[in-house]
């Protein structure tokens, strides 16, 4: 039996929720950090900290330019918090990736397409593949955001429930899919725009210019989708589910007539989902037009090889906006949830009320890692940690490893995905850089060990509900049940994870189209080693 839901936790999970919670919101955090950063920046600014710029060389010397810490109460710094506000929190490359792919994606999300999709995945699978499918509908339902969590979750219990089997166990599978395999899935989505927004903006801080690919982890993320499925599946079938045993309604404290059930699709819904499919294959063939018709505007014929697709994988922003929106309204038109463009525009403008919060935490996150860029510590703690990191001889994949791990602990207290990035990028990307391990490979270690962890954490924003749902079934099913649920999915994950990118660096594998674990050093980088403090 589960202990109370009122009980107070016990024990490291116990000890998680309280210290968690503690934490200020993600929000004050980054403003506590940005005052921690300017205490920080006058101390390294008095000691004479510096770096030799790995890409910068002095013309007259031929040696790498010396970079100094500079206080963030100089007065250029000072002028330049107060002057460039605004550009600083609208040229926050996250920023625009996520305004312009949730244009399209909370349209889909109001028009009912990811509910009704999911739906429809789910509600007539076979009896024997009925965990894989949710599992995979999870999984991919992280195209849909928010609406995987409160649509697939609860409606995995009531079908497992309805083929005779205990229908927590479906919403733990369909919890390990949506929340464990948050980064797994066979097409880039919001996600990548976001997280790599990120890390487009930490390369800048030490390297100038860098333009992100949203589709640089898509062979990675597949590659996910594709060990994560059975590791779920096993666990699910094979220890969560004989460990609850077979439901019992009054055993579970729930009147055996009080059974939600699942509503079947509308004709209406039906012609949706047939006419959004075809408005998706329309925006594929058009940009398979783009890239191989006349002119090919996506493709850049007097670059280097390397660089020819960068306009491709630049316009992938635009593409799933577009893919979003017109299945959303081929959907709509047909299943009724759109009547016109009118309420096409007010479904665009509520997505973007969706994003309030975001914003607000988008704004400060954009500060920190600015006013990081200014005081120059972000490249000086990456030359001296990638000095130090080919001081310990330790092999790529053992590095990226760890950083799983790292990730995976610090998801334990900071439940936001972007926040942990925010926080963590500025300074890991550009020292693995150093190493010659791309910002691709970085994200994607990132990704690993973010979503490993998302299901044992109370700390994560969906975890209560998540509760909710299993008390619907069985009343005294506590934060303590679902977390012990929980966990041989979190362990199994991480551990399949890890192998999982230990054998992708040893092998060398692409991530994504046009995207490497390994790349050669920056200009100049050979220098970076003789980093200067005092």
């Amino acid at each position: 039996m589960g202990e109370s839901a009122t009980a107070q936790p016990r024990g490291i999970l116990g000890w998680i929720e309280r210290t968690g919670n503690r934490l200020p919101d993600p929000v004050f955090l980054f403003f506590w950090l940005i005052g921690g950063l300017i205490v920080i920046s006058i101390i390294a600014s008095l000691l004479g900290w510096s770096a030799a710029h790995p890409t910068e060389i002095d013309p007259e010397t031929g040696a790498a330019q010396v970079i100094a810490a500079k206080s963030l109460l100089a007065a250029e710094n000072i002028q330049k918090l107060w002057v460039e506000m605004p550009k600083t929190f609208t040229h926050f490359h996250p920023l625009g990736y996520v305004l312009v792919v949730m244009l399209g994606a909370g349209v889909a999300e109001r028009a009912g397409l990811f509910g009704t999709a999911m739906r429809a995945g789910v509600r007539d699978a076979p009896k024997a593949l009925l965990t894989p499918i949710i599992v995979a509908v999870g999984m991919m339902g992280n195209l849909a955001a928010d609406a995987a969590y409160v649509v697939l979750i609860p409606l995995a219990g009531i079908i497992f429930h309805a083929a005779g089997r205990h229908p927590i166990a479906g919403i733990a599978a369909a919890f390990a899919g949506v929340s464990g395999g948050f980064s797994a899935n066979l097409l880039p989505g919001q996600l990548d725009a976001l997280l790599f927004g990120i890390t487009e903006a930490a390369v800048e801080t030490v390297f100038g210019d860098f333009t992100a690919n949203i589709a640089g982890n898509w062979y990675f993320i597949a590659a996910m989708f594709a060990v994560f499925l059975p590791v779920i599946w096993y666990v699910t079938d094979k220890i969560i589910e004989p460990r609850l045993g077979t439901w019992d309604p009054a055993r579970a404290g729930r009147p055996s007539d009080d059974e939600p059930s699942d509503r079947p699709l509308t004709g209406g819904e039906r012609r949706g989902l047939r006419n959004a499919g075809f408005a998706v294959l329309a925006v594929v063939g058009l940009w398979l037009v783009f890239t191989f018709g006349p002119g090919t505007p996506l493709i850049n014929e007097d670059a280097t090889p390397e660089a020819r697709l960068t306009p491709l994988y630049q316009s992938l922003v635009g593409g799933f906006f577009l893919l979003f929106l017109l299945a959303a309204w081929a959907y709509g038109r047909a299943a009724g949830t759109i009547g016109n463009h009118r309420d096409l525009v007010k479904m665009m403008s509520g997505s973007m009320e969706d994003l309030a919060y975001y914003l607000v935490l988008a704004f400060a996150a954009a500060h920190f890692v600015a006013m990081f860029t200014w005081s120059n510590l972000g490249l000086i703690m990456a030359v001296e940690g990638a000095d130090a990191l080919r001081s310990s001889g330790l092999p790529a994949w053992a590095l990226l490893a760890g950083i799983i791990v790292l990730t995976g602990m610090l998801n334990l207290f900071v439940g936001s995905a972007s926040a942990k990035w925010a926080l963590l990028a500025p300074v890991m990307v550009p020292m693995l850089m150093l190493l010659g391990i791309t910002p691709e490979m970085s994200t994607a270690a990132y990704r690993v060990g973010d979503g490993a962890t998302n299901i044992i954490t109370p700390l994560m924003v969906y975890f209560p509900l998540i509760l909710i749902f299993c008390q619907r079934w069985q009343k005294d099913f506590g934060l303590g049940s679902l977390a012990a649920t929980m966990l041989p999915y979190s362990v199994g994950l991480l551990v399949v994870g890890v192998a999982l990118t230990i054998g992708w660096v040893v092998l060398d594998l692409p991530l994504g189209p046009g995207a490497q674990v390994f790349a050669p050093l920056p200009m100049g980088a050979e220098a970076a080693g003789a980093a200067v403090t005092s």
